[in-house]
Formats: C-alpha cells, structure tokens, sequence
C-alpha cells in the first residue's frame, strides 16, 4: 500500500484528532492526496473544525497569511502551489441563492474548491466531489470521514 493509499484508507475509515493542530495536520495530509481540481465538500455543525482543516490544507500548499472562515464574504481565494476557493454556504437561504456566486468559476481548473455547508447548494456540486465529514461526538475530539467520490 502506498503512502497516498494509506492517507486515503485513514480518511475513509474516520481520521481522529484531538486539538485544533490535529485538525490543521489532518488538512495538510489530505492535500498531499488531493487530485487538481478537486471539490471537497465539508459537512459538519458548527464549530466541527471545517475552517480549521481548510487552514491546514492551504498551509500544506503554501498559502502564507491568515485562512480564516469566509462566513460573511462567501467566498475567499487563496493562491499558492495550488490555488483554493473557500466557500461557505450557511447564508444561503435557498439552493437557487447560489447561482450568483458563480461557483462554476471554481470548477474549472486551476481552483481546488472547499465548500462549508455543501448541502445549502443543492444539487450544484459535482457528482464526483470529496465529501468530508465532521463529526464531533465529544467537545475535545473530532472524527473526519470521507465519503469515497462517485
């Protein structure tokens, strides 16, 4: 099995972390595993680590300066190695309020797009994106699964 093997078998079978760096070190190993022009789906409550995962993901791709949660903009960008839209949904009322995001800017390469709260877009994600799980059964752990891409 190789290494990308392995990361991908840890996501699949619920990555464990402990602390806001775990969270942040998980990110980074997915984004060693990360096809180009990926959409990673997070889906998770509040306060479940998606913003930190998101951090730790565009450190890994060199993205220097803050990677905060993009809840009152919708959208921030980050460039670096590779280039990340991040992408937080919660505001949207309807699926339809989405059209004027243009999100289909982001699936076009040369953007990896990370998108909070997926399931406030209905059905204007692709069928193949990564759809990541946060869990937080307990307040000082999460469990990030991910759902294998169809």
């Amino acid at each position: 099995m190789t290494a990308r093997d392995a990361t991908r078998e840890r996501f699949v079978a619920g990555w464990r972390t402990a602390s806001p760096a775990e969270t942040e070190a998980a990110g980074a190993a997915l984004a060693g595993i990360v096809p180009p022009n990926t959409v990673l789906a997070l889906h998770g409550d509040l306060g479940a680590g998606k913003t930190t995962f998101v951090r730790g993901l565009a450190q890994a791709w060199g993205v220097r300066g803050p990677v905060v949660s993009p809840t009152f903009n919708y959208f921030l960008l980050y460039r670096g190695q590779r280039q990340l839209a991040h992408l937080d949904a919660y505001w949207l009322a309807r699926p339809a309020d989405a059209d004027s995001l243009l999100i289909e800017e982001f699936l076009e390469p040369p953007w990896c797009l990370a998108v909070e709260w997926p399931e406030n877009l209905g059905d204007r994600l692709p069928e193949g994106a990564w759809r990541l799980d946060f869990a937080a059964p307990e307040e000082t752990w999460r469990v990030l699964t991910l759902r294998q891409p169809t």
